[in-house]
């Protein structure tokens, strides 16, 4: 799956997960990504977008 938002292109942050000792290991932040059907140049199309751009009516989706 792709994990970047086809309306904004926000993908993946990195950070550290932090133990009770303080020991940082990588991690990674994951945008919240919805498979939808949207409306891209008058033609329905599946794709997927950050629930950001969903709240903020940034993309027209498909019925």
């Amino acid at each position: 799956m792709s994990k970047v938002c086809s309306q904004c292109g926000k993908k993946p942050s990195f950070g550290n997960n932090r133990s009770h000792s303080m020991v940082a290991t990588r991690r990674r932040f994951d945008p919240n990504l919805q498979k939808i059907r949207i409306f891209v140049k008058g033609v329905k199309t599946r794709a997927y977008v950050c629930t950001r751009c969903l709240k903020a009516g940034k993309v027209q989706k498909a019925v």
